[in-house]
């Protein structure tokens, strides 16, 4: 750097000898190998479900503690949040069978999918003394890779999007509260941590209109909507278990497969229209005076042989043949939910088996305005315990005579338009301030390089200005707006270009985009120098900590020239096992990764277990005695620059013919080595901090520059004696003798 009153390079004396400096560097690598590679994947040890979590993220190195409305925990492995944890008693309580609820621990990841739920705690009797426990595990271990919008479905369903998880014969009603309480908490999470996007808020929802009505009889409510119907035969039942155990249990002969199973109706009774014409007057006044504000009832009547009530909620008080779906969320109703209809007052309506009337409470944000969907579970008996489930789906939609739609504000719709927008535009402009100081950081850096000239001719100035930009280089764009590239993100762009490349993936995270297009655009005009010396945060940090170790006078070490040369090597050797790695398994080689000291010392602020510190700090250390050993011997990212700084456009930095013959004095001043004795300069491992020029450009430090000025003043002619012009003058008169008298 610049001004900075140097000797040339420490003298014989403070050099390594070759093959002691080899053995301690090979050492020393094996070392760094054994720590990284070979120490135990970390887990989070702070409470029950810790072993759960360490399945799914065997990496995890860090749980955090509940936060947020739903006390969720987020998981961090290798200074990124790969999931998160939460239990679901504080988020869904419903009552199971027992009428207690089921607590239960849920992982999910950054994705918005399940990878595991686990029931923490229950009550169910039939699960206690009767069914195994394990069959309740084997349930619950069927919500993994299910993603937190998905429609999940107990038993079977002929809805080709719904995702279907098999039933716990005997336990019908424990299985689909389980089902209710993962899906409702899930979406609940991933809406809060923005994982999905909540259909449901993002317009303000529907209201009954209470001052439209009209006489009508059935057909004309069937035939506008307002009542919907499901009809199914003994075949159309047939035709769902076909393929299953049940196939063929309880099938109908060709004579009664056209019979009807089940002809089930529904309608909404809010509406006037529909519920003074289904209730009558005073029914209708009744069920309003009974509702709550933003409670609903719904009517179900049905016929047929098969019943939709049952006989389980008799027994358990909940209902475990129906149940209401809307935005992916499931109501299931108990028995104080429901009353009995006794009459249907329109006319023409048939004569039904049973009618019932189910209230939603308004703790479910039912929107009358939006679908929804009546689902009916059919069970078979396929032995003494076990038997096979499917469901039918009736759709319902109010008509919009019946509705009032608020109009949105013009705040409501940017809000809409924003949650409409990719995620990665949400995270641009939520980072917006980090990618404004950045990108004017970067076009500081820029007029540096190409105005070097300039600026190398004021060393006492660029001396300090880079130690300013080293600091900002440490301080924001590591620690602050966690902008340390790595080898990984090298690797997934290698993979990404073979198995689909994606902007998205890429755009993501804002800082390190913009890092890397710089620093892309930088190699081919100056190398791989202008990241490694300037933007990478764990180099700065080195480079920094060998300044302070140089004022303080702390002896300094270096390897002698022949025996560096071959070190460089060992870089490319590491970059070539990770791309091997990542061959086989991306998040294998992610794990032997860790070479890189940069998540524990930038990304985490050393926060994180004590052999990842250990690991870190060394380089740190060794870097007091010797600069940047870590970036010039086994850096595989410093690797993966310089293959492409082959292909840089530009030779920007300045030599003489002296360099190298005989001169040295650069070649000596290097402190990374980049300079070869015959006075070469290694693109490859040059990190671009300027002293060589400012040498080039001092009068009085570049020998060459000496020797000339020197010259110059040797050869030039000593000043000619002044000459003074000489006036002739007049001549004297002689004297005169006085005349005697």
């Amino acid at each position: 750097m610049s001004s900075k009153t140097r000797a040339v390079r420490p003298p014989d004396a403070l050099r390594l000898p070759a093959t002691g400096a080899l053995a301690s560097v090979l050492a020393l690598i094996g070392l760094i190998f054994f720590l990284v590679v070979g120490s135990p994947p970390a887990h989070a040890v702070d409470d029950l479900p810790t072993q759960r979590i360490a399945s799914v993220f065997p990496d995890a190195d860090r749980v955090d503690a509940p936060t947020g409305e739903h006390g969720v925990r987020a998981i961090h492995a290798g200074g990124e949040i790969v999931g998160h944890a939460f239990r679901t008693l504080p988020i869904v309580d419903i009552p199971a069978y027992s009428g207690k609820p089921i607590d239960m621990h849920v992982v999910l990841d950054t994705d918005g999918v399940i990878r595991d739920a686990y029931v923490l705690e229950h009550h169910e009797p039939i699960l206690l003394i009767g069914i195994p426990e394990q069959k309740l595990h084997d349930f619950n271990a069927g919500y993994s890779g299910i993603r937190a919008d998905q429609r999940v479905v107990v038993g079977r369903s002929r809805d080709p999007a719904a995702v279907t998880v098999d039933a716990v014969s005997g336990a019908t009603v424990t299985v689909m509260v389980i089902n209710e309480v993962v899906m409702r908490s899930v979406r609940a999470v991933a809406v809060e941590l923005g994982l999905i996007r909540d259909a449901a808020a993002t317009a303000k929802p529907a209201t009954v209109r209470a001052d439209v009505y009209e006489p009508a009889d059935w057909a004309t409510l069937t035939g506008n909507g307002a009542v919907r119907r499901l009809h199914l035969t003994r075949g159309d039942v047939d035709a769902a278990f076909a393929g299953t155990e049940a196939e063929g249990v309880d099938a109908a002969t060709p004579e009664t497969a056209g019979e009807t199973f089940i002809d089930l109706y529904v309608a909404h009774l809010n509406a006037p229209t529909i519920g003074r014409n289904l209730l009558g007057e005073n029914g209708y006044r009744f069920l309003m005076e009974e509702l709550g504000p933003d409670e609903h009832a719904i009517a179900v009547m049905g016929r047929g042989e098969y019943s939709f009530k049952g006989s389980g909620y008799v027994r358990g008080g909940i209902f475990d043949r129906v149940q209401l779906r809307q935005h992916g969320d499931s109501v299931s109703f108990r028995d104080m939910d429901h009353e009995r209809i006794h009459d249907i007052f329109a006319a023409g309506a048939p004569d039904f088996d049973e009618m019932s009337m189910f209230i939603v409470r308004d703790q479910h944000a039912f929107d009358p305005g939006a679908p929804w969907s009546l689902e009916l579970l059919v069970r078979r008996q396929t032995g003494p315990v076990d038997s096979v489930f499917t469901s039918f789906e009736l759709s319902y939609q109010m008509p919009e005579d019946y509705l009032d739609r608020p109009q949105p504000t013009a705040e409501e719709l940017a809000a809409i338009a924003e949650a409409e927008r990719p995620v990665w535009v949400n995270v641009w402009y939520q980072r917006s301030f980090q990618i404004g100081v950045i990108c004017v950081a970067l076009a500081l850096l820029t007029v540096i390089l190409f105005l070097q000239d300039k600026f190398t001719r004021r060393p006492a100035f660029l001396h300090w200005l880079r130690r300013g930009y080293l600091v900002f280089t440490v301080v924001f764009i590591g620690w602050y707006a966690l902008g340390q590239l790595s080898i990984v993100n090298v690797l997934t762009f290698a993979h990404s270009l073979v198995q689909g490349f994606h902007w998205e993936l890429f755009l993501s995270d804002p800082v390190i985009f913009i890092l890397w297009t710089f620093t892309a655009a930088s190699i081919l005009l100056w190398g791989r120098g202008v990241f490694c010396g300037w933007l990478c945060p764990f180099g700065a940090l080195q480079e920094l900590v060998n300044e302070a170790a140089r004022k303080l006078k702390v002896r300094q070490f270096e390897l002698p020239f022949a025996v560096h040369e071959r070190l460089w090597a060992v870089k490319y050797i590491v970059l070539l096992v990770l791309f091997g790695i990542s061959l086989e398994s991306l998040s294998t080689a992610e794990h032997y990764a860790e070479v890189e000291p940069f998540k524990t010392a930038i990304t985490l602020r050393f926060d994180r277990q004590w052999w990842f510190v250990a690991y870190a700090a060394a380089w740190i250390v060794i870097s007091i005695f010797t600069r940047k050993v870590y970036c010039r011997y086994v850096c595989p990212l410093g690797a993966a620059l310089a293959i492409p700084t082959k292909l840089r456009l530009f030779d920007w930095l300045k030599r003489r013919k002296e360099c190298g013959q005989p001169c040295q004095v650069c070649a000596n001043e290097c402190e990374i080595q980049a300079i070869h004795p015959d006075g070469r300069i290694n693109a490859n491992e040059c990190h671009y901090c300027l002293d060589c020029q400012m040498t080039y450009h001092n009068e009085n430090k570049c020998p060459p520059l000496v020797l000339k000025n020197k010259k110059r003043r040797r050869d030039k002619a000593a000043p000619e004696p002044r000459v003074i012009p000489l006036v002739p003058q007049p001549p004297r008169a002689a004297p005169t003798e006085p005349v005697s008298p």
